[in-house]
């Protein structure tokens, strides 16, 4: 499934548990280690994100994220895209399921709130969303999730 970040952090807030600096080993390098594997990785800062990094005052306030993580204007970045570990790599962010009522999954609903399926009754419903809920609501989940369930699908 192609996915694009809509770069909102929510998949690193809690990474602080997860990814471990071990060492600097030179200014913006470090050896680092996944927690859940004890799998080691180095990460090196990307160079258009140094400044960013060297500000700790958001990482201070978020002590459970990603020791790499920092907010950029209106986004949240990661300073170690280049670098960063494998389950960073392979992580894809779905924030729900889609489901017929025999419990057969049918797609999938990005964080980028992006439908990703093959069926076509399911895609017929789905481009009614766009006409019937406005994406900017603070809401927007919950109302395309409400929207499924009266379309006959279980989104979870």
């Amino acid at each position: 499934m192609a996915f694009n970040c809509k770069q909102c952090g929510t998949c690193c807030m809690y990474m602080g548990d997860y990814i471990e600096i071990d060492r600097e080993v030179r200014p913006f390098e470090f050896e680092c280690s996944s927690v859940s594997t004890g799998t080691p990785f180095y990460a090196t800062v990307d160079e258009d994100k140094r400044e960013l990094f060297l500000d700790l005052t958001w990482i201070q306030e978020h002590p459970s994220a990603c020791r790499f993580l920092r907010p950029s204007r209106e986004k949240i970045v990661c300073t170690i895209h280049m670098t960063s570990a494998a389950q960073c790599k392979f992580y894809r962010c779905v924030v729900f399921r889609v489901y017929s009522k025999k419990r057969m999954l049918l797609g999938t609903v990005t964080g980028t709130l992006a439908l990703h399926t093959g069926d076509k009754e399911l895609q017929s419903a789905w481009e009614k969303v766009d006409r019937i809920i406005p994406w900017d609501t603070p809401d927007v989940e919950d109302r395309i999730a409400a929207y499924l369930v009266e379309q006959g699908y279980i989104p979870e």
